[in-house]
């Protein structure tokens, strides 16, 4: 990679909190193009120059890199974005690809946490749970998965409206984090949460249920994530990736 950051042309691809940090960091430093897929409405843009929609798969993202001419491309997409990074580890051959990983959560030995290979199956695993009411935090995409169950009552949280089919006994909050431990306390509380489902997406931002369900003694149902492809250089965070930027 050049020396300095001055000179540096960095493509990022993702709208997580860690791609708008990261531009946040290179802003004035480094030339910069924050890529976001389109997927939520009225997303938190970052500084520098963004573009907004998919590529049209791996040939797609090779013709952004090779028309806009990065030096480095970092995948800071969401953990569970395992196309995109698919994409990303086929597509950027000719310049550098670091990819943030913000770490895993882990269960504590007080949490109840049942883990899952797939949403399908977690959804499935749902399905043959005695009545009672969900709390699914898995994103707009994967609601439609649990549309099938008529037995259970749903409170469903997720940035933006989530598309048709929603499971029959619905109650949408459309909401964005970072959520307290004690707003979470009071959520689950007051629709009388039995268990939560949710996708193993690690950081801060909404670790709070994790620690609302363990001390509401509350079974949680998680989402593991798919495995990223061999031989990338990941990286835990931003500051690894300004170090790495700019060492």
């Amino acid at each position: 990679m050049p020396p300095g950051l001055l000179a540096l042309r960095v493509l990022i691809l993702g709208g997580t909190a860690e791609a708008r940090a990261l531009a946040v960091a290179l802003d004035g430093r480094a030339v910069v193009l924050t890529s976001l897929a389109g997927a939520v409405e009225a997303p938190l843009l970052p500084p520098g120059e963004v573009r907004i929609g998919g590529f049209g798969g791996a040939d797609g993202l090779a013709d952004l890199v090779g028309s806009w001419r990065p030096d480095v491309v970092v995948d800071a997409t969401h953990p569970f974005a395992a196309e995109i990074t698919a994409h990303a580890a086929t597509a950027v051959v000719s310049v550098p690809l670091l990819v943030v990983r913000r770490p895993a959560w882990v269960a504590e030995p007080a949490d109840r946490w049942t883990s899952y290979g797939s949403i399908a199956d977690c959804a499935a695993a749902v399905r043959d749970l005695p009545a009672g009411v969900v709390f699914l935090t898995t994103g707009r995409r994967d609601v439609a998965l649990f549309a099938a169950d008529d037995v259970h009552d749903y409170l469903v949280r997720s940035v933006t409206t989530p598309p048709d089919p929603l499971p029959p006994r619905t109650t949408l909050l459309l909401d964005r984090g970072p959520y307290t431990i004690p707003g979470e306390l009071a959520l689950m509380a007051a629709h009388r949460v039995d268990v939560l489902v949710t996708k193993n997406s690690g950081g801060e931002m909404t670790s709070a249920k994790l620690t609302a369900s363990r001390q509401l003694a509350l079974p949680v149902l998680m989402v593991e994530r798919p495995a990223l492809p061999p031989g990338l250089d990941v990286l835990p965070d931003v500051e690894s990736v300004l170090a790495r930027l700019d060492p």
